[in-house]
């Protein structure tokens, strides 16, 4: 496996990565490609959320649940898709909350969040990897105890981080979170099936920004490209 992670974020995970559940993490991906099995992202990008954005950098959490698993779409980062692929309807949703907050507009057709990755967002999923076509299909193999691990580690390790939870599964991970040390802003999800419950009026962005300016950080450049 072609894995790479940050070494900030080595560190602070060492004890995961050194337990069984890990290990079968590990060989249930090498079961999966001995038996041709195609699961995104690629290897390289399983990591990539952790390689944008080192553990010393991160300032807002933005939790999904699963990649993308269409073709080309997943690349490690959540609700983020490559360059030159369409932008799936939960980000479409997440640019017109942003719009309507604060007055950015973002290009029509273009999905990368890396900029937001690499100013201190930590785009995770719960799951990070996904077999192609069939989503949830990676759900149990063991990444939620370690995505969970990685959201406890931020919430005992640093301070004034912002979690943006949308949606109830997201908003389940709060039990991990010190709401002394740390800011949690929960909304509905994005999705076109419950962004009106919620999600459109939140004002996440501009909310972020102001907790950001409070605490001396920068405040998040929301434009892409």
């Amino acid at each position: 496996m072609d894995v790479k992670i940050n070494d900030s974020w080595k560190q602070v995970l060492k004890e995961e990565f050194e337990k069984p559940y890990f290990e079968q993490i590990v060989n249930f991906l090498k079961t999966e490609r001995a038996a041709d099995k195609t699961t995104f992202p690629s290897g390289p990008n399983i990591f990539n959320a952790f390689n944008k954005t080192p553990f010393d950098k991160v300032k807002v959490v933005i939790l999904g649940q699963d990649p993308y698993h269409g073709v080309g779409q997943a690349h490690g980062l959540s609700f983020s898709v490559p360059p030159g692929v369409k932008i799936p309807p939960s980000l479409q949703n997440i640019f017109k909350e942003i719009k309507a907050d604060i007055g950015v507009e973002n290009p029509p057709n273009f999905g990368d969040l890396t900029h937001w990755a690499e100013q201190g967002i930590l785009l995770l999923n719960a799951a990070l990897t996904v077999r192609d076509g069939e989503p949830m299909s990676h759900a149990k193999i063991g990444w939620a105890q370690f995505t969970d691990a990685v959201i406890k580690t931020i919430s005992d390790k640093k301070e004034n981080v912002i979690f943006l939870l949308w949606g109830k599964f997201a908003q389940d991970k709060q039990v991990l979170i010190n709401t002394d040390s740390h800011y949690i802003l929960k909304a509905a999800h994005p999705s076109p099936l419950s962004a009106h419950n919620g999600f459109f009026g939140c004002k996440h962005f501009s909310k972020t920004n102001e907790i950001l300016v409070k605490h001396g950080e920068n405040p998040i450049d929301w434009k892409l490209q």
